[in-house]
């Protein structure tokens, strides 16, 4: 697929092209569809949580026993969960992103549907189990969940639809390492949770999936702009929470706690760079070849930055008014 940008505004007509080339990928993403809906097992709130006018007995006991497990809860382990459910909860700005390249009337919109009702359940049921465990102080949880949508998720990468898809695919990978990595943190105190976050972790794996296979074929149909594209995002991400109140201290207890820190993302580029096999791409032209060679650096450097994070790592005390202040002590 020859891919050719001409005309005064370069910018426009980039971007136009750059989008022609996701429409040509449709019936991929139809076929990429059908599979993951014949994978797919959904699940709800409520089958986890029991919710109904005319609860039985023994389901207010789980709520009961839910509660009491819940003590047991770590306070890191809370924190982490607060992150992880506001960070849920602020999938509206994802759904937009993608929106905006995809057009109302394809399967990329589809997809785009299914994807944020498929999303939507995480950010519920965190919710859910926050207020039935009586977990937080919730009422600072949602205040800090209306700061960060009120502050929006606005990056500068966002006008750039091969962007989009590269960072769809290592926060999906980010995503769901740091539920999978909570759940074993709580997994003792409360294997419902565990539960939970296990399975929030396997829908967010089936996302990963299908954000890298499309960056793989976009990769094949348009290797120069897209190796400039993944360049420029690979190096560092910032999680869509930035703009929340507290996120720097969070994510730091939650890299100090072994959840999800700069490690994790070495390995996650590490992955991406086998899968779309970016050592083997060639005849590019020159800016790409570039790309090439600085996305090829990347884990090197990542493996600096980590031992740099490490070395000069600490000890501090922590506390969240969503935790009533308590203290989070780290040597």
């Amino acid at each position: 697929m020859e891919i050719l940008i001409n005309g005064k505004n370069a910018e426009v007509n980039e971007l136009k092209s750059k989008t022609e080339v996701l429409s040509y990928l449709e019936s991929k993403v139809k076929q990429w569809m059908e599979q993951h809906i014949a994978k797919r097992k959904l699940w709800f709130s409520s089958d986890f949580l029991p919710v109904d006018e005319k609860n039985s007995d023994d389901q207010n006991k789980i709520v009961d026993g839910l509660r009491e497990r819940a003590k047991g809860i770590k306070d890191s382990a809370r924190v982490a969960v607060a992150l992880n459910l506001l960070t849920e909860e602020g999938l509206p700005h994802f759904h937009r992103l993608i929106a905006h390249h995809l057009g109302p009337d394809s399967f990329w919109s589809k997809w785009n549907n299914m994807w944020t009702a498929e999303e939507d359940r995480h950010g519920n049921i965190l919710r859910d189990y926050a207020r039935d465990s009586r977990l937080f102080r919730f009422k600072e949880v949602e205040m800090m969940q209306f700061y960060y949508q009120e502050a929006g998720f606005n990056p500068d990468w966002d006008k750039d639809p091969y962007k989009v898809f590269v960072y769809t695919t290592l926060q999906e990978r980010a995503t769901q390492f740091s539920h999978k990595n909570t759940g074993k943190l709580v997994g003792e105190d409360e294997p419902l949770l565990n539960g939970i976050l296990s399975n929030i972790a396997a829908d967010e794996a089936k996302h990963f999936t299908f954000y890298r296979n499309v960056f793989k074929e976009v990769l094949n149909l348009d290797p120069n702009r897209a190796m400039v594209s993944a360049s420029e995002i690979m190096p560092a991400i910032d999680m869509p929470g930035l703009s929340m109140p507290n996120f720097r201290e969070m994510a730091d207890v939650v890299r100090r706690v072994g959840i999800y820190g700069p490690r994790d993302y070495k390995n996650i580029v590490e992955e991406a760079i086998k899968f779309w096999e970016i050592e083997l791409i060639t005849g590019l032209n020159e800016a790409a070849k570039k790309a090439q060679e600085k996305i090829l650096a990347i884990p090197k450097r990542l493996e600096k930055v980590a031992e740099y994070v490490e070395k000069r790592t600490e000890s501090k005390t922590f506390s969240f008014d969503f935790i009533y202040n308590r203290i989070l002590a780290f040597e």
